[in-house]
């Protein structure tokens, strides 16, 4: 079978973190079917590395333009593809082959006010509601965002699938000592800190995560610091501001995008990590900090109970006196601490990219077979 991947966004966080995973796994559990993955010139020696069954096609054709309405299905006719899948929720009309498509979570419907204008949300609307009634099956990642596909979208129980998101290897091995102190000196890691890693986003609630802090401040946890990791924090100076308005310039650092590399072991060398997210369609966050080893404080809404399971403390993100007090539980209860650490370890064992990718290749399989 010839399965055809839109991989344009191989370079883009989030979605591109969902793409690079599931074709590295595919290329490792999958030597028979035929691989065509959409994607952008600059990309075409990297997907041919992935094996002989891997094809790297250009597609000339950007993101949500009018041109990939009617040029991706060329492209689909050219290669001859028996199925393609969208990994995000927009699916050209007129496709040659049934389609699948990943709708990761519905946050544009549940929090249109993070929008930019009316405009944006009905563009959101209307092609998730066409996307998710076109294709043949739609994937997603969690409960909570299947149960949000159902009441927004409006389409059958039985055509929505929900298929985990794996863990990136790389943070459930223990970095080398060297590697440590390399990123320790680079940052001048020498007092405890507080760690949130993630977009930089307004549902990601990252002003709560530092007026909890202030409260720990007050509290009594005088060497404590606190870093926040994330791209575009120039597009949100209102947290900068909120740091300077609580006189935190000095114990708050932004350290803007670092590599997962990097990013392995400040969540090892962190005391907590917290993430009180308004709204997620699954939360890989939570779960690469367990898979360091570091205990985690996020929210009790979306899916985030789902995903961390009782391997963590859930509080009101909504609430910076419950997620402060739940960071001072665990500085202050070595045994609390020991016993989300460990329960962390094993929970972020349940979730593997290649355990993803066997059940996407037999959806890909069954939607292909029915052409």
């Amino acid at each position: 079978m010839r399965i055809a991947i839109d991989a344009r966004k191989l370079h883009d966080y989030g979605i591109g973190t969902y793409v690079r995973n599931l074709i590295r796994a595919l290329a490792r559990i999958d030597h028979q079917n035929e691989y065509a993955l959409l994607c952008r010139p600059a990309d075409c020696d990297a997907i041919a590395a992935l094996g002989d069954n891997f094809r790297a096609v250009p597609e000339p054709s950007g993101n949500y333009s009018v041109k990939e309405q009617w040029h991706v299905p060329l492209t689909l006719r050219r290669v001859k593809a028996d199925v393609f899948h969208a990994p995000h929720y927009v699916l050209p009309q007129f496709l040659p082959c049934p389609a699948v498509v990943t709708i990761h979570d519905c946050i544009h419907l549940r929090f249109p006010e993070y929008l930019p204008n009316r405009f944006a949300y009905g563009y959101a609307k209307l092609f998730m509601t066409m996307a998710a009634r076109q294709a043949t099956r739609v994937l997603t990642v969690s409960e909570a965002s299947k149960r949000d596909i159902l009441g927004y979208l409006r389409v059958p129980a039985a055509k929505v699938e929900v298929i985990y998101n794996g863990l990136d290897d790389r943070f459930s091995r223990s970095p080398d000592t060297a590697e440590v102190e390399l990123v320790r000196q680079r940052f001048q890691l020498t007092d405890p800190y507080l760690l949130y890693a993630g977009n930089i986003k307004p549902h990601k609630n990252v002003d709560r995560v530092i007026e909890a802090f202030a409260r720990l401040k007050k509290r009594g946890h005088e060497s404590l610091k606190l870093l926040i990791i994330g791209d575009e924090i120039s597009k949100s100076p209102q947290l900068r501001r909120a740091v300077h308005r609580l006189q935190l310039h000095q114990q708050v650092r932004f350290l803007g995008f670092v590599s997962n590399d990097t990013l392995a072991v400040l969540f090892r060398l962190a005391s907590v990590f917290v993430f009180p997210s308004l709204y997620e369609g699954f939360g890989l966050p939570p779960l690469e900090a367990m898979a360091s080893g570091t205990p985690v404080v996020t929210s009790n809404v979306s899916s985030l109970p789902e995903v961390v399971g009782d391997a963590a403390l859930l509080v009101d993100p909504r609430d910076a006196a419950a997620i402060a007090g739940a960071v001072e539980r665990i500085l202050e209860d070595p045994a609390l601490r020991q016993a989300l650490v460990q329960k962390g370890l094993v929970r972020s064992r349940e979730f593997s990219w290649e355990r993803a990718a066997l059940r996407i290749k037999d959806v890909y399989l069954d939607v292909g077979g029915r052409a």
